[in-house]
């Protein structure tokens, strides 16, 4: 699953990258959790545009929208058949844009926070799906990230990664009418993009903790030697 990344890209080069504007008051994020609003370009019809919208996809036929909070991702293997994301798919997909995503990896003494990126330490998308939900006093856009199997860089850390699309492939994703088969082509081809990841802190393991220090490498403990007559 993908439950947690980053967006520290200033604003101009995620202008320059995407191609749209980045709203105002955007600011560096270290530690994006479930819930909180997150920086997409959604296609609405023929519109793409940049919006910010609430990550936990709401179905539009939701009565209680703390449904959303169980659909922060879909498996890209079923998501044209899902009833809570199959409209989407086929009508209202977007990216969300980050720069990393942090997977936590089953070890002997427990699950260590990774922080995962890629090789060339460019900002990327997340392929993913937007809802309006309508049935409140106010209406509310939120958004799900596609996940697939992981490849075999990620395969030593979990068995799921996020679908990352580069650069190139945003628009194609965003496509209004896109045939199905397209769509799975892109997300296939995604599963090739070359990643590096380093060991993080359980700093950011609370969402509360949105820091720059949530990136920084845990060092490996030197061993203990111990020379005769000395220990």
């Amino acid at each position: 699953m993908c439950g947690r990344y980053t967006l520290k890209t200033d604003a101009e080069t995620l202008e320059r990258i995407f191609g749209h504007p980045v709203p105002a008051g955007y600011q560096p994020r270290y530690n994006i959790a479930p819930t909180q609003q997150v920086l997409t370009i959604q296609a609405d019809g023929d519109e793409v545009r940049p919006a910010m919208l609430r990550w936990g996809l709401i179905p539009f036929w939701a009565d209680d929208p703390a449904i959303g909070n169980r659909m922060i991702n879909a498996r890209a293997e079923s998501v044209a058949e899902k009833p809570a994301f199959r409209n989407a798919f086929r009508k209202r997909r977007c990216v969300v844009l980050a720069d990393g995503f942090y997977e936590w990896q089953k070890r002997p003494d427990g699950k260590r926070p990774m922080w995962i990126r890629t090789r060339d330490e460019k900002p990327f998308a997340f392929a993913g799906l937007w809802e309006r939900w309508d049935r409140g006093a106010e209406p509310i856009e939120s958004c799900t990230i596609l996940t697939a199997a992981a490849n075999p860089f990620m395969r030593d850390i979990h068995h799921r990664m996020p679908v990352v699309l580069e650069a190139d492939a945003v628009s194609q994703w965003l496509e209004p009418g896109a045939e199905e088969g397209r769509l799975h082509e892109l997300i296939t081809a995604a599963a090739s993009v070359d990643l590096q990841a380093h060991e993080v802190s359980t700093l950011v393991n609370s969402p509360a903790n949105d820091l720059p220090e949530c990136l920084d490498p845990v060092e490996e403990e030197a061993p203990t030697l111990t020379f005769p007559g000395f220990e």
